[in-house]
């Protein structure tokens, strides 16, 4: 058994969720007047739908509620809390069934979620929504199909959508953004499917932030990274767009934005076992021009030889977002999982040499069927407690940072 890695990281509790250790990239706080914490957590796929955990003491973790999903053919996978009310993404295992859409929660009363307000978008080419982002309380942004929405490729089945939710109970839509060439009413020629790792031009992380509130940051999977102009949201506009696949084996996650610095942090996703799809990167663009962005480097990574071929996924995934709210934000430190290779923190204060200061690899979870750790997402608040989580079997692990 590959035994814990603990470097400038004090490991403070872990919970596995009362057996249901799967979570997905949905990690989200809640504060309630009077100071009490509730941790939400988006599971990976069925059977479960999501965990609330009271982290008031962040030592003594206790789950509180975990709902079930419909049927199996559901995943939850991404979640986003504003105040007290709580939107929850659907996607389904095949196009044209449902649920498939948006589900909002009131969730004043932590133990007992109530449904208040469901935006259904279901359509015979779409699996509804993989993943969205809410951080003001009006706006919803979100990868998502649409019945109205034919992609000629079903890889490409999920483009940028923003949605009104200012009313909980009426969302409705207010514009999208395709990546041209792959509607089947677009003008554009079909685009380019990559060689050997095709695994679709669609919507992934869809980062809208108050600081910037006329730009959307989009990773667009085997598109690369994109940013919209959304200051008219009824017609979003392209205005940047970085793409290194090929020669590199796709899958655009995030992109983050460090306002302050004129950078961008842009992770592929692994998707593919025991190091099959390497290397899967986070890369640093320089965003002095919009019209011309510019990679200035990549972040050391975990070496392949410790963790790649153990089992499971190895390569980049996700990153604490620097969002709004109780949360931790920086421009110079950044938390990123990596599946078999652990959370890792690295210093960006030198954009050309990245420093790793810090990581974190439990041992392989019991029940994990990869063998191996695969550490999924991560959140860190505005105390710097990390939680972060596993994608499988692993659940919940809290940790301090010390260095």
């Amino acid at each position: 058994m590959a035994q814990q890695e603990l470097y400038n990281f004090r490991l403070i509790a872990h919970d596995n969720l009362g057996g249901a250790g799967n979570v997905g990239e949905g990690v989200s706080l809640q504060v309630r007047p009077g100071g009490r914490r509730v941790l939400w957590m988006a599971h990976e796929s069925a059977p479960k739908n999501f965990s609330g955990v009271d982290v008031t003491d962040p030592s003594k973790p206790r789950l509180i509620v975990q709902t079930e999903l419909p049927h199996r053919n559901v995943r939850s996978n991404s979640l986003e809390v504003c105040g007290d009310l709580m939107a929850v993404a659907y996607q389904t295992g095949t196009h044209g069934a449902t649920p498939a859409g948006i589900e909002i929660f009131d969730i004043s009363n932590p133990e007992i979620p109530r449904s208040v307000g469901f935006m259904d978008r279901s359509g015979p080419k779409s699996r509804g929504v993989h993943q969205l982002w809410w951080v003001d309380g009006k706006t919803i942004h979100c990868s998502s199909g649409a019945a109205d929405f034919s992609p000629r490729n079903l890889l490409d089945d999920q483009c940028y959508c923003a949605i009104d939710v200012s009313d909980p109970t009426k969302p409705r839509e207010l514009g999208r953004w395709w990546y041209p060439g792959t509607e089947e009413r677009d003008t554009a020629p079909p685009v380019p499917r990559h060689p050997r790792f095709d695994t679709g031009y669609r919507a992934h992380n869809t980062n809208v932030y108050p600081d910037r509130p006329d730009r959307a940051y989009v990773g667009y999977i085997d598109g690369g990274a994109v940013v919209l102009d959304i200051s008219d949201i009824s017609r979003p506009k392209q205005v940047a767009h970085w793409n290194p696949h090929p020669p590199f084996p796709g899958f655009t996650h995030t992109v983050l934005p460090m306002l302050d610095r004129d950078l961008l942090v842009v992770s592929d996703e692994c998707v593919r076992n025991r190091g099959e799809d390497w290397p899967k990167l986070v890369w640093l663009l320089d965003t002095r021009r919009e019209d011309n962005l510019v990679c200035i480097g990549t972040l050391p990574i975990p070496p392949v030889e410790d963790y790649a071929f153990t089992g499971g996924r190895y390569g980049a995934h996700n990153m604490h977002e620097n969002r709004p709210g109780p949360a931790f934000r920086s421009s110079t430190l950044l938390f990123s999982t990596w599946f078999g290779g652990g959370l890792r923190v690295h210093d960006l204060t030198d954009p050309f040499q990245p420093k790793e200061i810090a990581s974190f690899v439990p041992e392989p979870p019991p029940g994990s069927r990869v063998g191996a750790a695969q550490i999924n997402d991560v959140y860190v608040d505005e105390n710097r407690t990390v939680y972060t989580v596993d994608r499988f079997a692993g659940g919940l692990y809290v940790l301090e940072l010390t260095a």
